[in-house]
């Protein structure tokens, strides 16, 4: 059961964040809808790994964002979940699987990008379409293997009191200490390592792009607005709702919690929630919608001065055209 404190937070704060839960589940399934839609009208056979990943990313989100409309139908009805235990743990299992697939399918995307633009002649023939599945595969096993616990941690119990049920997206206080290490293995294994991941990639590359002299001002700082997005929208969404949880789940383990502290840390893990949800709304503008960008354009860029006899890009490599006679030739 719940604490007094937990108990009070739930009343005064979650249930009145269901519109904001709804305005994201609308505007995701929005999005990342028409991301797939346009990434299946320019056909498979024209895509390169960036827009394999960045499809697999899409399709996460979307699923992610499924997740999100039982949540705001509970937050509304008071939460009182009318769903069953066996729904509760899907929820709550969908929720972290395409949380992780997110993750890791934004350190795909960026490590992708490093390679061909820090590495390109190692790159050259070696990141292919193929290479990309399979590793999405990987990927996508990946995510359910880590989430999998979920599905014996979370749980329904009745409210004291009351005649309310709740959906528990951890597990109960009699099975947090057990929890308490699995959810130190996901902020690790599942955000930070990701993380480093990236902001590795996205190091590297805008090292790469500010060293060459060939490159104009205006163009370095559009590589650097892009970079800097990508790993601000990361360190802002997924890391404070990790560290958040944690300390969420620590004050819940506390022999004489104090409700003061816990009110605090339960209030910023709450809005942390709403903002690691908004990534769903964003890696469309971010991902989806400029998914040759980086690649694209610093190989345009490399290409365009390689007659001025600096080593360059192969032309291959930065060959992601779509096929002769396609539509996509002709803008």
């Amino acid at each position: 059961m719940g604490s007094p404190c937990e108990e009070g937070l739930d009343e005064n704060f979650q249930q009145q964040l269901w519109p904001i839960l709804a305005l994201q589940f609308a505007l995701a399934v929005a999005g990342n809808g028409f991301a797939i839609y346009r990434f299946l009208a320019r056909g498979p056979p024209s895509w390169h790994a960036g827009i394999v990943y960045a499809f697999n990313l899409a399709l996460s989100d979307l699923m992610y964002a499924f997740s999100l409309l039982p949540l705001a139908i509970y937050y509304h009805s008071g939460k009182d979940w009318s769903y069953g235990r066996p729904f509760c743990r899907l929820d709550r299992f969908l929720f972290f699987c395409d949380l992780y697939g997110s993750t890791f399918f934004v350190a795909c995307i960026s490590l992708n990008r490093y390679v061909a633009i820090v590495h390109p002649f190692f790159a050259h023939g070696r990141l292919e379409p193929r290479h990309a599945k399979w590793l999405s595969v990987g990927v996508w096993l990946l995510a359910v293997a880590i989430s999998a616990p979920v599905l014996e941690f979370s749980t329904t119990e009745l409210r004291n009191g009351t005649n309310r049920t709740l959906c528990l997206g951890s597990a109960p206080r009699a099975q947090l200490r057990q929890y308490w290490p699995y959810s130190l293995f996901l902020l690790t294994f599942g955000c930070v390592l990701p993380f480093v991941l990236t902001a590795f990639s996205c190091g590297a590359i805008l090292y790469t792009v500010l060293r060459n002299r060939n490159i104009t001002a205006a163009e370095k700082c559009k590589v650097k607005v892009l970079i800097g997005a990508v790993v601000a929208l990361y360190a802002l969404s997924y890391l404070p709702y990790h560290v958040l949880r944690n300390l969420n789940l620590k004050a819940r383990m506390a022999e004489k919690e104090d409700c003061g502290a816990s009110r605090w840390i339960h209030t910023l893990y709450q809005l942390a929630k709403i903002v690691v949800h908004s990534h769903i709304c964003l890696h469309p503008l971010l991902y989806a919608a400029l998914a040759d960008n980086l690649q694209e354009y610093c190989c345009r860029t490399f290409r365009r001065r390689k007659e001025g006899g600096e080593r360059g890009v192969p032309l291959r490599l930065c060959d992601h055209r779509a096929p002769p006679g396609d539509p996509q030739n002709q803008s």
